[in-house]
């Protein structure tokens, strides 16, 4: 998301990701149909990161962007990259509550 913020006028954007939901959310049209239903999934739940999912699409809005799937932890260089980034950045902060995201609690989860 922070790499299309940051481009400076409209332009073609390929896009390589090893999240299959980011990927087939676009390809699939899920993205669209999201959207269409006020943020609601086929279940009728609302979606999982609404606010990131606003701010791509927000993002994506003066450009042409195309999503790819990586594997990863396959070994692709810039996959690799970019985890090492992220972790690292996890690492030291810093650390802001995110609003929107919708947690989990411990009895929620099932193992």
């Amino acid at each position: 998301i922070a790499g299309l913020e940051v481009l400076q006028k409209p332009c073609e954007v390929l896009v390589f990701s090893d999240s299959q939901y980011v990927v087939q959310a676009h390809k699939q049209g899920w993205l669209k149909k999201w959207q269409e239903k006020g943020w609601r999934g086929s279940d009728k739940k609302a979606v999982k990161n609404i606010d990131l999912w606003k701010r791509l699409v927000a993002a994506e809005k003066p450009h042409t962007v195309h999503y790819e799937w990586v594997k990863g932890h396959a070994g692709n260089e810039y996959n690799e990259r970019c985890d090492a980034l992220a972790t690292a950045a996890a690492d030291v902060g810093p650390h802001t509550e995110d609003d929107g995201f919708l947690g989990f609690t411990q009895a929620s989860l099932t193992w």
